[in-house]
Order: structure tokens, then sequence, then C-alpha cells
């Protein structure tokens, strides 16, 4: 019998490809986004039609109601569920003083409270059948601050956090919880999949100084490829357990992630800063 994997926010980046990688491994894949429309872009693909075939696609709207109540119907008649990926997400760029109350909480609905409901649907199925893994799409921004980016940045903290308390819970069901933290990939998130505040642009701006920066390191010369974290994630997917809570992954990650361990934070600030603004 085929092991099946779920994965939320399947219809680009991440998911996107870790859905065609698991299913070339032979997976049973339930693919979910928002917009169904998107579902044709697996239908195009180059990938030969038998790893097509393993390929289902499920509505989900991880911060909305119904579509909620729909997806844990269909978990509910599923047999098994082996795998689950919690990759549905965006960012909210811009700066504190300039983000809106509303916009912080509708980061958390996606990149947070979502993953906790669609986690609390399948938690039953995988603790009933003694095993499972929980995949979680974090950032290096979940280990290491940025300015321009709070919202973001405190969504993926919150899910780190989360995701260490999840882990000690569900471990003695035969359940595993991985933390996937990649940093920059050619993904839309750090384009059309960012949301900003009208204000950033704005030349007036006190934090006009700063954008230049920021949006340069943003979009380094040579991000890696979504595929790297798509192969990562489907290597995973196939081991028997996942023995670490973190993988950071990416150009630059594990330096970044040393350099904050190692340094004085004075010494790790006056490096970011002359970064941004010189």
């Amino acid at each position: 019998m085929k092991q099946t994997v779920l994965i939320t926010g399947a219809s680009s980046g991440f998911g996107y490809y870790t859905a065609l990688n698991c299913a070339k491994r032979g997976f049973h894949v339930i693919a979910t986004m928002r917009n169904m429309d998107k579902a044709k872009l697996f239908e195009e693909s180059e990938a030969a039609e038998e790893i097509k075939n393993n390929i289902e696609v499920w509505q989900l709207d991880v911060t909305d109601a119904l579509s909620l109540a729909h997806f844990k119907e269909r978990v509910r008649n599923l047999t098994r569920l082996d795998v689950l990926v919690n990759n549905a997400g965006f960012a909210i760029g811009g700066f504190v003083e300039q983000v809106p109350l509303e916009a912080y909480r509708r980061q958390f609905e996606t990149n947070l409270f979502g993953v906790i409901q669609v986690t609390q649907a399948v938690l039953p199925l995988m603790r009933k059948q003694g095993s499972g893994k929980v995949m979680n799409v974090s950032s290096i921004s979940g280990l290491i601050g940025f300015p321009g980016l709070s919202a973001y940045v405190s969504s993926k903290h919150a899910l780190e956090g989360w995701s260490e308390s999840l882990r000690f819970e569900v471990k003695p069901f035969g359940i595993d919880v991985a933390l996937i933290e990649p940093g920059s990939y050619q993904t839309n998130i750090w384009s059309t999949g960012m949301e900003l505040p009208e204000e950033v642009h704005n030349p007036d701006s006190p934090y006009a100084f700063y954008v230049k920066g920021l949006w340069d390191a943003l979009q380094q010369e040579s991000p890696g490829k979504p595929e790297q974290v798509a192969e990562l994630m489907g290597k995973l997917a196939g081991r028997t357990n996942i023995p670490k809570l973190r993988y950071p992954v990416g150009p630059g990650v594990r330096m970044n992630l040393l350099f904050k361990t190692l340094l004085p934070w004075k010494w790790l600030e006056r490096i970011v800063l002359k970064k941004l603004l010189r």
C-alpha cells in the first residue's frame, strides 16, 4: 500500500516541487491549494504520467472556516496518512510603525494558526495508526530577526516554538515533527507572494533609507533552487523516522546561524546594519 503525503500550499514554490518529488518517489500525494484553478499546473507539468497519477488535488484555504471543516471531513475518511507537510504561507513586509495590527493578525492566521488547525485535523489519524511525520516549513527568519519583516519573522519564530512543544507531545505516539528552515530561494514569497504597505514605497518615509539595502538583501544574486528543499523533504518523508527537529537548508544559512550563536549581539548588530545601510 502506498504511503500518503498531504501538502498544504502546493500550487507553487516548495509545496509544488515537494508534491512532484514525493510523487516521483511513489507516494500518494494529496496536494492542497487555495485556488483550484492552479491545479492545472500539475497537469501541465513535464513529469511522466505515472508521476502525475500519484497526485490528487484538494481545495484548502487554511484561514477559512468552511474550507477547513470540509478538509477535516475528508481527512476523517482517509484510511491512513503518513506525512503532513505544512507549507502554506506568505510574507508581509514593512517596518513595525507602518504595518497595521490587522496585518500582523492575518500573517499569524496563515503562518501559525493555519498550521495548527491542519495539524489538529490529522493528528487523531496518525495517533491511531501509531506513526506519522509532520514537517513544518519555517525559515531562517524563524531563528534570526530581520528589519522590515517583523510580521513574517515573528510568525515563524512562533512556529518554531510551537513545533518544539508538538514534537515532545506526539513522540510517544510514534509521530515525528521536523522544522524545515530554508534561507533565500527562488520562490514567489519574496516577489508576488509578499504583501507590502504602500508607505514602504513612500520616498518621504522615515525608513526610506533602509529600503534599497533590504531589497538587495532579499534579492540575492544566487538564491537556491526550491527543488533542493523539495529533495530534502522527499528524503525525510521516505525515512522510517525523522531523527532531528531542525533542518536548516540553503545558501549561507549555516554560516548565519553560526554567527548568531557565536558573536556578541553588538557585533552581529553592527554587521547587519553595515550591510543594509551602506
